[in-house]
């Protein structure tokens, strides 16, 4: 199994919560470094809990079953101190 093959399953583990929200994850890239790059679809985009999605759900699945995996990174994830933030209501 591909390491690319092996993140997707360890997102597949989390998905089906994403989605019970209208939101998902999409695998943009695992540079040579071994930094996978996600990319928040739907609701999980501009959700105000994006950042404890992604650091204790996403984050955490992918280093726990693919240990060679350095760092997860989001490309499009707003950082809670960013003025420009969206918080849905």
């Amino acid at each position: 199994m591909t390491l690319h093959e092996r993140v997707e399953q360890a997102l597949d583990t989390i998905r089906p919560y994403l989605e019970t929200d209208g939101g998902n994850v999409s695998v943009e890239e695992i540079t040579p470094e071994n930094v996978v790059k996600l990319k928040l679809l739907g609701a999980c985009a501009n959700c105000a809990m994006s950042i404890m999605t992604f650091k204790a759900g996403l984050e955490q699945a992918i280093k726990k079953a693919v240990p060679e995996i350095v760092s997860v990174e989001a490309i499009n994830l707003t950082d809670v101190d960013d003025p420009n933030a969206t918080t849905p209501y």
